[in-house]
């Protein structure tokens, strides 16, 4: 996915900076990771409350195997594709996972904080 897409894909939500990471890319809002391409496949941040969502659109959480041959499982699932041709749901997706980051960010020491104020 090129970033003028996924700029223009997340427009709806608000405007966001992409960053390299993980040998994919980062999507930032307000100074918090809350979205990523990885592989190819766009992710959302995900936990608890968001879980569900995602298992009943068939998705799964981005996966990669460790230098040990272990497997580790991160909280960023897969965007439904129905999602990519309907901004306004897929901005509510998003502010859903922009709120995960939020509440992730929060339990951090003060110092670590990554939460910008507009």
């Amino acid at each position: 996915m090129d970033h003028e897409f996924l700029e223009e894909l997340f427009a709806p939500f608000g405007v966001v900076t992409l960053r390299k990471m993980f040998g994919g890319t980062g999507i930032f809002y307000r100074g918090l990771n809350f979205a990523a391409v990885m592989d190819g496949v766009l992710r959302l941040k995900a936990d608890e409350s968001t879980f569900a969502e995602f298992e009943a659109e068939g998705m799964e959480p981005w996966t990669y195997t460790r230098k040990d041959g272990t497997a580790q499982i991160m909280n960023y699932w897969q965007v439904p594709d129905r999602l990519l041709d309907e901004p306004q749901e897929f901005a509510l997706w998003a502010e859903r996972a922009f709120d995960v980051a939020v509440r992730a960010d929060a339990v951090k020491p003060p110092k670590q904080r990554k939460l910008k104020e507009i």
